[in-house]
């Protein structure tokens, strides 16, 4: 059978948990609400051919690191949270692409949150990562390659 390239999606939807994150007393002291989605692109193509777990990108293990993260850190900023999401979804090998989004609940009066997405790519399975968007069209941008 010939090789065949079988690009993945995968999608983390809504994965509620508390933090410290703020600048204010009330926020330093007080665990608050947040939102993440993650948007992980990878080769499949291993996975698909063996069907086996060995050679899939273990995307609970990525959930179990962002939860270690957000419950056990304390963040002033949302960009610095966002920013070590998107490092624990690149350092696995595998991840060709991720783009993370956190919405702080509650941040803004009249609002039901405030996020920030960054996002961050490879040329390759393995390679070196790098931070980053390009813009394409006034206000359309994508992960920059």
């Amino acid at each position: 059978m010939e090789p065949i390239c079988v690009p993945a999606r995968i999608r983390i939807k809504n994965l509620r948990l508390r933090t410290y994150i703020g600048i204010k007393d009330e926020e330093i002291q007080h665990r608050q609400d947040v939102v993440i989605n993650a948007v992980i692109h990878c080769h499949a193509q291993a996975a698909v051919q063996s069907n086996l777990i060995e050679d899939a990108l273990n995307y609970r293990t990525i959930c179990k690191q962002i939860i270690a993260l957000v419950e056990d850190q304390r963040f002033a900023l949302l960009e610095r949270l966002t920013f070590e999401l998107v490092q624990v979804v690149m350092s696995h090998a595998d991840v060709l692409t991720a783009e993370v989004e956190v919405d702080k609940v509650g941040a803004l009066r009249y609002s039901d949150s405030v996020s920030i997405t960054q996002a961050a790519w490879r040329a390759a399975p393995g390679a070196a990562w790098q931070p980053g968007w390009q813009q394409i069209a006034p206000g359309q941008w994508v992960i920059a390659d």
